[in-house]
Parts: structure tokens; C-alpha cells; sequence
């Protein structure tokens, strides 16, 4: 199958996006004690700012699904990343509480909307390509995590403020991705989709019936999943360093390492997992997936020192690396008549399981112990492999067959 010039065109640029993306989320995230510190806020205050991202981010995911009705997520993109990155901005600008408020409000309700409509544009374009590429976007999110993290090092490390750091990286990333935006909606008759294709897009495939009309659920057991992976892997990004130290009494540079371990394999993991895909089909690599994930939990609870331990992270990023963008992909096969619903309400459960998982894997360590605690989201990863066994439904099993879904129609189109 020949692809278009404009859909490999359309594929480099959300690459691009998603990377841009994925490094201005984890400078935030990365510099966290230092925004603190900056607003002086108390260890009591600290958390409740940090839920509300989540939550609002939860809002925009949904609220988009309205959205793309009469704006392609495409444009979508192009609007919400500069605003993202202007809230930032503003983190590392302001000094007083309510305008870490205020910034944090828009930062979390169009990052919400900003990953739906990334993931809806995804799914899209793989469309057009006619296999898997959905994991490869996710990897350059990935990418853009790693390179933001270096970014925040080198700013604590050469003491530059927040407003140097975070205005300097988005001075340094944002021109790249706007000057990808115009590749992202392009049409074939080489005008911007920001100025007419929204109209022909809605022509193009059917209006999805108003929002009661749109199931709940076929999407219920990714919405499962979705949470449980993200429990799994903010267990990972939260509680690796502590586990070493605390538990396992490793140094404190070793307890960096798992970080970079899991950070690592997850990369690797979305670097080959298309081609996974292609071989043996979305279900069954979300399945091997969880079990990989389970065996690195499992490893990490039993682990007698620091070095097997952090191997064990390792494993978990393998595992759960396949899992949300395949979880994506098998929502929107699931409801090809609404596929930006499903994609937003799917994407929506990432913020919920970034809300539970945090607090429940630190309350059974303070409680119980971290071995423990490491036990939690294992649990929660083998019930992912008895939820998949449905992922295979009548429904969608010719789809899984051909590895790649091709739904009938969509609302987004790109190209």
C-alpha cells in the first residue's frame, strides 16, 4: 500500500507534537519541589494543587469529544500546545499563589484536551497508513520525557530559575512544533484544514448521535485497563527511588537509577511495539504486555537487593510501554461510528488512574511496607490479563484478526 506524501507528512509532524509535548509535561512535573518552594506552599497544600491537574485534565479529555464536532482535533493540537506552553510559562513567571492557580487551571484542562486530541489525530493517521503507528507517537512522547528531564537537571544543576528554565525550553522546542502544525492539517488540495476541512471532514463520516447515544459499554474494560496501567506506572515514576533506598538500602545515586531503567525500556518498547502489533495483533500484545509487567512487579516485591530491584522496573516499563496506546486503538475500533468519544472517555481514565495510584501505593507502604505496596498494582496488572480475554469480543474480532483496526468512519480526519 502506497502512502500519500500528505500522510507521512501528517505522521512526521504529530511525531514532532507528541515529542514537544511529552517535555514540556515533564519539566513540570521533574521541578515540582522547586515550584513549591518558589510559592511556598506547605506539604498540606502541595497535594491538593497537584490533584487539581489531574482532575481538570479529566474535564478538558472529555469536553473535547465535543469539540472535535465542529473543530478537527488536528486544529485542535495546533491551538491548545502553545497555550500549554504559555501556562508554563506562567508557573515559572508568577509568585504568587493564585496565579500557580490560575496557571495550573489552564495547564491541566488543556492537557487533557491537548492528549485526546493527540490520540484522536493518532488514530487517524494510522488509519491512513493501514497498520500500526500508534505506538511510535507514544514513543516520541516518551522521547520528549527523557529530554525534558535533562532539561530540568541542567537547570537545577546550573541554578537557573523556573522562568529561565521553562522559558528557555519552550523558546527552544515551541517553533518546532508550530512549524509542524500546517503538515499536521493539511488537505490534498494543499490548504490548511484550519480554514475549511472541518466542514469536510463532518461531511465525510456520520455525526455521531448525541452524547447519551454513545454506549458506555464497550469501552468499560479499557477504561479498566487505562487505570490500571497508569496506577502501574505512577508507581514507577513515584515510588522506584524510594523503594531502593528505603527498602532495598541502596545509595542514594542508586536510587536514580530505576527512573532511568523503566524510562529506558518504555522507550524501547514503543520503538518495536508496532511492529509487534503487526505480527501478532493488538490483543494479544496488550495480554503479553500486563504479563510482562506483572513478572516486573513480581521481581521488584522480591527483590533481595538494590541491582534486582531496578532491574525489575526495567522489566515493568517493557510491559506497560505496548499497553495505553493499544488500549487507545482498540477504543476507537470499538466505537467506528463515535471514535473521538471513545478515544476521549478511554483517555480520560489515564487522569483517574493518576489520582488513585500515587496515594494508594504510599498508604500501604506507611502502612503495611513498600514490599507490599509493590504488591498492590501487581494485582491490579494480572487482572488486566482476565480483562483482555474480552478485548477479543465478536464485535471487534475481525478487526483483531487483520491487526490493524479500519473502522468504517471517523470524525477526524487528517489529509
Amino acid at each position: 500500500m502506497e502512502i500519500p506524501v500528505r500522510l507521512r507528512r501528517a505522521r512526521s509532524a504529530l511525531l514532532l507534537i507528541f515529542l514537544v509535548h511529552g517535555a514540556v509535561f515533564a519539566l513540570l512535573v521533574t521541578r515540582i519541589p522547586a515550584i513549591q518552594d518558589r510559592y511556598d506552599l506547605s506539604d498540606a497544600e502541595l497535594p491538593l494543587f497537584l490533584a487539581a491537574v489531574p482532575i481538570l485534565a479529566g474535564v478538558g479529555s472529555v469536553t473535547v469529544s465535543r469539540v472535535v464536532r465542529r473543530v478537527p482535533a488536528p486544529v485542535v493540537v495546533r491551538i491548545v500546545q502553545p497555550v500549554i506552553c504559555l501556562a508554563l510559562t506562567g508557573v515559572g513567571a508568577g509568585d504568587q499563589v493564585w496565579q500557580l492557580a490560575a496557571c495550573l487551571a489552564v495547564f491541566g484542562l488543556l492537557v487533557g484536551a491537548m492528549e485526546a486530541g493527540l490520540n484522536m489525530t493518532g488514530v487517524a493517521i494510522q488509519r491512513g497508513h493501514g497498520r500500526s503507528i500508534m505506538l511510535g507517537f507514544h514513543g516520541a512522547a516518551s522521547l520528549g520525557g527523557i529530554l525534558g528531564a535533562l532539561f530540568a537537571w541542567a537547570g537545577a544543576y546550573w541554578d537557573f530559575s523556573l522562568l529561565t528554565l521553562f522559558a528557555g525550553t519552550v523558546a527552544l522546542l515551541l517553533p518546532w512544533a508550530i512549524a509542524a502544525g500546517p503538515r499536521l492539517t493539511a488537505r490534498p488540495d494543499g490548504q490548511d484544514e484550519a480554514t475549511g476541512a472541518a466542514t469536510s471532514a463532518r461531511a465525510a463520516s456520520p455525526r455521531p448521535r448525541g452524547r447519551r447515544g454513545v454506549p458506555w459499554k464497550p469501552l468499560l474494560p479499557l477504561c479498566v485497563i487505562m487505570a490500571v496501567s497508569v496506577v502501574a506506572d505512577s508507581t514507577a515514576t513515584n515510588w522506584s527511588a524510594k523503594f531502593l533506598e528505603d527498602t532495598l538500602h541502596s545509595s542514594e545515586a542508586m536510587a536514580t537509577v530505576p527512573y532511568g531503567l523503566y524510562m529506558a525500556a518504555t522507550l524501547l518498547g514503543r520503538a518495536l511495539g508496532d511492529g509487534w502489533v503487526q505480527r501478532w495483533g493488538t490483543v494479544a500484545v496488550v495480554r503479553a504486555g500486563a504479563l510482562l509487567a506483572a513478572v516486573g512487579f513480581a521481581v521488584v516485591a522480591a527483590a533481595p537487593e538494590p541491582v534486582t530491584g531496578a532491574l525489575g522496573f526495567a522489566v515493568l516499563g517493557a510491559g506497560l510501554s505496548v499497553i495505553i496506546p493499544q488500549v487507545i486503538v482498540i477504543g476507537a475500533q470499538r466505537l467506528p461510528g463515535a471514535q473521538d468519544t471513545a478515544v476521549a472517555r478511554v483517555n480520560l481514565f489515564n487522569y483517574v488512574g493518576f489520582l488513585i495510584g500515587p496515594p494508594l501505593v504510599g498508604a500501604v507502604g506507611a502502612a503495611v511496607s513498600y514490599r507490599a505496596a509493590m504488591c498492590v498494582p501487581l494485582l491490579l496488572v494480572l487482572g488486566v490479563l482476565l480483562i483482555a480475554r474480552s478485548l477479543a469480543a465478536p464485535d471487534t474480532a475481525a478487526d483483531s484478526s487483520a491487526r490493524v483496526p479500519r473502522p468504517e468512519a471517523t470524525t477526524t480526519t487528517v489529509g
